[in-house]
């Protein structure tokens, strides 16, 4: 799928991959990825695309008596892996050609996970500036109507908070005893669905009371020009690029016009745009 995906697109692809987290896997009855099965697998993804044949191979990804895709492959496919917690940022900074944080980052976590790549890259032998890193910025545009911005914002942490709130919290530092109670509201308890989807105008008012604001900090709200600033602050912090997230194209323009404005181009990146391309 990568090759044919990295030729159909002359080169502008770039492989994904996620750890997930144990609740899901364990709702599904299946083991949890570990890193080592990761680095395995993007091994032999690479090794495969290199055009090498793998003979009786053993390892945390699986057992292979024969793997071989074409000996004239030399496929240069840039692995891209997403990350909260530490051990995944590291793993990231080991072995991936790009990282792509959570949303709901605040600013010191985006900087403290960027130096955890940057370092995990330099103790691999890696140029760690060879490692793109991507922020996930929830946008919210403003003006738009309140219930919008509920569900873009709240509904979308708290539907976070569902599934991976732990490892959120522990990565950004933030208050264990939040969560517990954020857990045990009767409204939370059991709610059958996203928060995001399916909430209701008053729950998600709701919802917007239990949560510290600072939690939702993280994210970018208000009018074009404050949320090309938070744009910004991303930057600022070490990202190598923002991806806007929970917004409609239609709902950026204005943030993007706002951000010519004010962006800094000689502090940026020169890394390429698309992580596919190599100049």
């Amino acid at each position: 799928m990568a090759a044919t995906a990295h030729r159909l697109s002359g080169g502008r692809y770039a492989l994904g991959l996620g750890r997930g987290f144990g609740a899901l896997f364990e709702v599904m009855g299946l083991p949890k990825v570990t890193g080592g099965q990761l680095r395995d697998v993007v091994e032999l993804y690479r090794r495969l695309w290199r055009g090498e044949a793998v003979l009786d191979h053993r390892g945390p990804a699986g057992t292979y008596p024969y793997l071989q895709q074409d000996s004239s492959f030399d496929e240069n496919i840039p692995v891209m892996l997403a990350a909260i917690g530490d051990r995944t940022l590291e793993l990231a900074g080991e072995i991936a050609d790009g990282v792509v944080l959570h949303s709901f980052f605040a600013d010191d976590t985006l900087a403290r996970a960027v130096r955890v790549i940057r370092s995990a890259a330099e103790g691999a032998g890696r140029d760690p500036t060879s490692v793109r890193v991507w922020s996930v910025l929830v946008t919210v545009p403003e003006p738009m109507p309140q219930e919008r911005v509920l569900r873009r914002l709240t509904g979308r942490l708290a539907t976070y908070l569902q599934g991976y709130g732990d490892v959120l919290v522990r990565a950004n530092g933030w208050d264990p005893e939040a969560l517990r109670a954020f857990r045990g509201d009767p409204v939370v308890a059991g709610f059958p669905g996203a928060f995001d989807a399916v909430a209701t105008a008053e729950q998600l008012a709701h919802l917007h009371e239990l949560l510290p604001a600072e939690w939702l900090d993280a994210a970018a709200v208000g009018g074009p020009r404050r949320c090309a600033e938070r744009i910004g602050d991303q930057f600022s912090a070490g990202a190598d690029g923002v991806v806007l997230h929970a917004a409609e194209p239609a709902e950026l323009p204005g943030v993007l016009d706002a951000w010519r404005e004010v962006r800094a181009p000689a502090a940026f990146s020169s890394l390429p745009v698309n992580p596919g391309r190599s100049a």
